[in-house]
C-alpha cells in the first residue's frame, strides 16, 4: 500500500514539475513581445466560422494556401456544396479541391521576398491570441517596402490586405528611459487614424475574431467532433462509475 502511495505521489510531483516548466516556457516565449489580446472563443458559433471562411477565401487565399483543407470540408461548419460553389469558388475550382492559390511560388518570392506560408496549421503553430492580435495591429510605415508594419510581427513582409476594412492608421511611439540609466526604449502609445475604413473598430475586431476562429478550426477540423465525443465518453464513465461502485458494494456485502 505504501509503495502504491509513493508511486502516485511521485507521479503527481512529476506532473507538477512538467506543468511548471510549460508555464515558464510560455512566459519566456511571450517576454519582451507585444502583449497579446485574448481571442474570443467562437469555435462553436457556426455563423462566425462561416463568416471567417468567407473572409479567408476573399482576402487570405489570394496569396496564402491551405493545402491540408478541401472546400467540401466546410460542410462541417454548416455550408452546403451549393453554398460553397456559389460563394467561395471563383476561379473554376471544384468543391472537392484543395485550397490552393494560383500564384506561382517564383512570383511570390519576387514580390514578397519569400513565398507566403501555408495557413493550414498556422493557428496551431502561433496560437489563436497571436493571430487575433496580429490581424488588428497593422499600421502605416513608409520605411517598409510594402508601406506597412505590424506590432506583433515587427518588419513583417506582408502588406495589410484588410486595410480597406480597417482604414489606414499610423502607430505612435514614445521614448521611455531605460532601467538604471540605460538606453531609452520606444513604447507603443496608440494609433492615429489617417483614413476611415469600411468598418468601425468594433466591427473590424468582430470580423477578425471570426477569421481567427476559422483559422483555429481549420488547423484541426475534427476538434469539434472530438470534443463532443469526449463529453459523451466522460458522461458514460461517470454513469459507469456509479454502477461499478454499487456493484462493488453489493459484492463485498455478500462476502462479509
Amino acid at each position: 500500500m505504501n509503495n502504491k502511495m509513493n508511486t502516485i505521489s511521485s507521479f503527481f510531483k512529476a506532473a507538477l514539475v512538467a506543468l511548471s516548466i510549460s508555464i515558464a516556457s510560455i512566459g519566456v516565449a511571450n517576454e519582451g513581445g507585444f502583449p497579446l489580446d485574448k481571442a474570443p472563443d467562437r469555435l462553436n458559433d457556426m455563423s462566425a466560422l462561416q463568416n471567417g471562411a468567407k473572409i479567408f477565401v476573399n482576402y487570405c487565399l489570394n496569396c496564402h494556401s491551405a493545402v491540408s483543407m478541401r472546400y467540401n470540408r466546410l460542410r462541417d461548419i454548416g455550408l452546403t456544396d451549393e453554398q460553397i460553389r456559389q460563394n467561395l469558388l471563383f476561379s473554376g475550382e471544384k468543391v472537392g479541391d484543395l485550397m490552393k492559390v494560383s500564384m506561382a511560388e517564383k512570383e511570390s518570392k519576387e514580390w514578397f521576398g519569400k513565398a507566403p506560408p501555408d495557413l493550414s496549421v498556422e493557428a496551431r503553430s502561433r496560437g489563436s491570441d497571436w493571430i487575433y492580435t496580429y490581424l488588428r495591429t497593422f499600421y502605416r510605415d513608409d520605411s517598409r517596402p510594402t508601406g506597412w508594419n505590424n506590432l506583433v510581427y515587427k518588419n513583417v513582409g506582408m502588406p495589410h490586405i484588410l486595410w480597406e476594412l480597417q482604414g489606414e492608421r499610423v502607430a505612435k511611439f514614445e521614448e521611455v528611459a531605460g532601467a538604471h540609466g540605460g538606453a531609452g526604449e520606444h513604447h507603443f502609445a496608440g494609433y492615429e487614424q489617417l483614413t476611415p475604413g469600411k468598418m468601425n473598430q468594433q466591427e473590424y475586431d468582430s470580423n477578425m475574431a471570426d477569421l481567427t476562429a476559422f483559422l483555429t478550426w481549420m488547423s484541426e477540423p475534427g476538434q469539434l467532433e472530438r470534443k463532443r465525443i469526449g463529453v459523451i465518453v466522460l458522461l458514460f464513465l461517470a454513469v459507469f462509475t456509479i454502477f461499478a461502485w454499487r456493484l462493488n458494494a453489493a459484492y463485498w456485502k455478500s462476502i462479509h
